[in-house]
């Protein structure tokens, strides 16, 4: 069997990891990845880089390279390859598993304020604080480029390209961050307001206990929609398991006599 991760996350590498630790006969496993970060951490097993052209190209690749089972372990707000990967698993007939990382829920004394959209976040800020620690990556810097008025330290694992706010420094850093490590830049930046995406997980949460301790607003960027009807498992743990008991109903049913199912077929 050939499982594809389209992957990207901590959760995918993770399970990467988990199906080479305890590899199943038989099963092949090729990573996914969008090629947006210069250098990823590369999970065990094949890999690729570079986008597919769509659900029909990856309904197409399904093909060609025979998948029999598709996992999407993208990030949460990466909302076009989630629907994508829909799409081209109903097209190419590959059963399809999301792998999503739960999103995080205010704890007492969060000063949380919730926006739809970076643009909607970007309109909030001016009445929340003037030095901004920005998080939400380096995509996407243009929804705050025209608050002149305030000063940003944008966090991203490569340089942000414009445009981008005027008076900004840059961080680069990849998580997983510690909580000593962000009080630390609260402090030493002068922070008086952070903004996140939703993402979930423990990775990047400690800005989240850092900006609570010191009684700042956070402005949380809703995330988008996800494709119905495909079954969500919140960690690597889950998808792997999926993985293994599709591999032994494929062992089961070739041993009975039955044709086997899937992309590969």
């Amino acid at each position: 069997m050939h499982l594809l991760i389209l992957g990207g996350t901590t959760e995918a590498r993770r399970l990467a990891e988990l199906l080479a630790d305890a590899p199943t006969p038989g099963l092949r496993v090729t990573t996914s990845l969008a090629g947006r970060v210069a250098a990823p951490r590369l999970p065990p097993g094949e890999v690729r880089v570079g986008g597919f052209g769509g659900a029909d190209g990856l309904a197409a690749w399904l093909r060609e390279h025979a998948v029999d089972l598709l996992i999407d372990a993208t990030h949460p707000f990466a909302g076009t390859i989630s629907f994508n990967a829909a799409r081209a698993a109903a097209t190419a007939h590959v059963p399809l598993l999301a792998l999503r990382r739960p999103g995080w829920t205010p704890a007492e004394g969060d000063t949380w304020h919730e926006a739809a959209s970076l643009r909607d976040a970007a309109r909030l800020l001016p009445r929340l604080g003037r030095r901004v620690f920005l998080t939400t990556g380096r995509m996407g810097l243009a929804a705050f480029a025209d608050l002149d008025g305030l000063w940003f330290l944008v966090r991203s694992v490569d340089p942000p390209a414009a445009p981008h706010p005027a008076r900004m420094e840059t961080l680069l850093d990849r998580g997983p961050f510690t909580l000593d490590g962000e009080r630390e830049v609260l402090r030493r930046h002068r922070i008086d307001v952070v903004v996140t995406k939703d993402s979930g997980g423990a990775a990047t949460a400690p800005k989240l206990t850092a900006a609570r301790e010191a009684g700042l607003p956070v402005v949380v960027v809703r995330r988008p929609a996800a494709p119905a009807g495909v079954p969500v498992v919140p960690g690597p743990e889950e998808a792997a398991r999926w993985v293994g008991e599709a591999c032994a109903a494929r062992r089961a049913g070739q041993a009975a006599g039955a044709p086997p199912a899937g992309g590969g077929a």
